[in-house]
């Protein structure tokens, strides 16, 4: 099983990652990424060949339980499940399956990697497969109005599945080989826990996900407030008086350190691998000013027909050609001299790669 597995990932052209200790395990969600998935990849963005993560969710889980749950990040899982899952895994344990391995990753804190989603829209769900199995995914999402503060109970998530799928299609992806299918998100609104069950039909083994998501664009239309009010509520009287000068409004509003000056910056891009028709990099951009920059926003150009299909360590969007990486809301400030590397999935080819890099429009050397 173990040399099937890595065929798969060689065959994709991604590097094989391994550990002299690393388990004989299976899989998990890499898009919208689980815990131990956003966290490995985390990690990775330092590159050197070991992990560092610098999320401070991520950073907390390594310091409680070591690295290897994220070397395993596909290893969360019951070998005597057997669709036990609610009898077997107490409340509190769902992210960990119930483990002590991974039980750092049931950790309630709402600075864990989070993956935006469009509430109600048809997506293509990817799942690492390091070593594939026949069997039947669930997909659970969290109830409204859950508190993302209090450790995860069965009773938090909606009781039907979303979405499932059996036996879907295998093939290859950023992370090796991987299960990819469309599924239909359901109509939610900010903070959510997608909490996964993979239930082999070949063994009674069966795999846990928890995949922090943000929706956006959904919500109950009829709790939102009118767009008008009536006339009558703004009395005549209310108007600015015309002893008011009207230079007492100073001309701008600008924060001093949101737009470092032209050159205050160096950026630099890294290919961490490439294969057939895609590539993962990684963009580093340095604060060089004596200034702290918050909030920061970085852009960057992309060659010619190629885009950015994911993002991590940033809110990463594209329009036409550029590039937009926003400050996720753990990492808002860039200290002087300190730098944030922001990892992206590429299509098309990484020669050339993303050019023009610019830290809240000021361009970079």
């Amino acid at each position: 099983m173990a040399v099937v597995a890595a065929a798969a990932v060689l065959g994709t052209g991604v590097p094989l990652l391994l550990k002299p200790d690393a388990a004989m395990a299976h899989g998990a969600f890499v898009y919208p990424a689980t815990r131990t998935y956003a966290c490995y990849v985390d990690g990775r963005a330092a590159g050197g060949g070991d992990l560092y993560p610098t999320n401070p969710a991520c950073v907390d889980a390594v310091a409680q339980g070591g690295k290897q749950p994220l070397w395993d990040f596909y290893a969360v899982l019951i070998g005597n499940a057997g669709g036990r899952h609610q009898e077997i895994i107490p409340d509190g344990e769902l992210c960990g399956a119930g483990t002590d391995k991974y039980a750092a990753y049931n950790a309630a804190r709402t600075d864990w990697p989070t993956t935006t989603l469009r509430s109600g829209a048809s997506v293509t769900f990817k799942y690492n497969a390091w070593a594939p199995h026949p069997g039947t995914w669930y997909q659970y999402v969290t109830k409204d109005g859950w508190n993302p503060n209090q450790p995860l109970r069965w009773s938090d998530l909606e009781p039907a599945p979303f979405d499932q799928v059996t036996n879907p299609p295998l093939g290859g992806g950023e992370s090796g080989a991987e299960y990819s299918w469309q599924a239909q998100l359901p109509n939610k609104s900010g903070r959510h826990i997608i909490y996964s069950i993979w239930q082999r039909s070949d063994s009674p083994e069966a795999f846990y996900n928890c995949s922090d998501v943000n929706f956006v664009g959904g919500g109950d239309p009829t709790t939102a407030p009118p767009t008008t009010a009536p006339p009558t509520t703004v009395p005549p009287t209310t108007a600015p008086p015309t002893t008011v000068p009207p230079t007492t409004v100073p001309p701008t509003t600008a924060a001093p350190t949101s737009n470092p000056p032209a050159g205050a910056c160096t950026a630099a891009v890294r290919v961490d691998s490439s294969w057939s028709g895609g590539y993962q990099a990684t963009v580093t951009v340095t604060n060089t000013g004596s200034s702290a920059i918050s909030p920061w926003t970085a852009t960057w150009t992309m060659p010619g027909g190629s885009s950015v299909t994911q993002g991590w360590n940033a809110t990463v969007s594209q329009s036409g050609s550029t590039v937009t990486a926003t400050a996720p809301s753990w990492a808002q400030s860039l200290a002087p001299g300190a730098s944030t590397s922001i990892g992206f999935i590429g299509s098309g080819s990484s020669n050339p790669g993303p050019s023009g890099v610019a830290l809240n429009g000021s361009p970079c050397a």
